[in-house]
């Protein structure tokens, strides 16, 4: 009778424990390159999701193992994983929406407000729809400064001295530099180095965390302090039916994270990155290149209205409101 007792306690106790296992939840995410400046919202945003959940729902966070950035889109659109972070300029035509946020000159004065539009972009009509094409949801955006340009060889002292260079630049900041005259060249961030070191290209658009992470502050020679033409948008995105999958309590506890995990990706950029990045360039002996007001309005002039005009009409002809989206994006900076 004991044993009978004992084997019907066994048994109960491995039931609970399968019943506990199978609720568990995990969600596999497609990053690139390493943990940086970059990927902390997803990170923190692991770290809350666990809290909250008594580690019943996690993330676990790849950084390369499972694609290829440029087709983390296309894997979350079959349910290769579940959450994944792409940049819209690397495939405009897969993600038309959210490349308005890439345009040239918007005016975005910091990260927070960086942030404000990005969200009000992608909770919009016609972002939900153009993403629902590839099973996605808008999840958040991973907020970038303003982009300058590293480079080697003789500095551009003018705007002229772009013609002809070959500058790695996506999106938006690609229009900027094809505008004065620059040839845009698409490369992988993880092929940055080699193409600089190389002379692939002879200068590189990013934000002051990739130029670090990725290396190309080692082979830089000088660097433009404020020629601020635009940046990238890069979301993070989740599956769809892996959303709807949820439990209300796990999908609460994801979206009800999202302002937090921003919160200290914002933070950790501020304080950390660009405390770290004027040291850096000093420690190298790199020269800054700023330009004056005056060649900062030509550029302005030459590059933002007619690149804003080209992309409304292209979109408008695909069918994308793209009027619409640009009057989102104005008149939340302006509110």
């Amino acid at each position: 009778m004991k044993m009978n007792l004992l084997k019907g306690t066994t048994a109960a106790i491995l039931s609970l424990a399968i019943v506990g296992e199978a609720a568990a939840t995990e969600w596999n995410v497609s990053l690139w390159g390493k943990r940086r400046a970059f990927t902390e919202h997803v990170e923190r945003l692991a770290e809350l999701l666990a809290e909250k959940t008594n580690g019943e729902f996690t993330l676990n966070i790849s950084y390369g193992g499972l694609s290829k950035n440029k087709e983390n889109l296309d894997g979350i659109s079959i349910g290769a994983f579940e959450m994944a972070q792409f940049c819209a300029g690397y495939h405009a035509d897969k993600n038309p929406s959210v490349t308005v946020l890439e345009l040239p000159f918007l005016g975005v004065q910091d990260l927070a407000q960086e942030v404000e539009v990005s969200m009000a972009v992608y909770q919009s009509d016609a972002a939900i729809a153009d993403l629902a094409r590839w099973n996605a949801t808008l999840l958040m955006p991973s907020p970038l400064p303003q982009y300058n340009i590293a480079g080697k060889g003789n500095a551009p002292r003018s705007l002229e001295d772009f013609q002809g260079m070959a500058v790695r630049a996506t999106g938006g900041v690609g229009r900027a530099m094809a505008a004065v005259g620059a040839v845009p060249t698409s490369v992988t961030a993880t092929e940055v180095r080699q193409a600089l070191d190389s002379g692939v290209v002879s200068a590189v658009a990013f934000a002051p965390h990739a130029h670090m992470s990725y290396g190309t502050i080692e082979g830089a020679e000088w660097w433009t302090t404020n020629l601020n033409p635009g940046t990238v948008n890069c979301p993070v995105v989740v599956n769809t039916d892996a959303l709807n999958a949820l439990s209300d309590s796990e999908r609460e506890a994801l979206l009800g994270s999202v302002d937090e995990a921003l919160d200290f990706y914002v933070e950790n950029y501020n304080n950390k990155t660009m405390a770290a990045w004027g040291p850096a360039l000093e420690e190298r002996g790199i020269a800054n290149v700023t330009y004056t007001d005056e060649e900062l309005a030509a550029f302005r002039e030459a590059v933002a209205g007619p690149a804003a005009a080209a992309w409304i009409a292209e979109n408008e002809a695909r069918g994308l409101p793209a009027q619409e989206l640009y009057d989102l994006v104005i008149d939340t900076l302006n509110n």
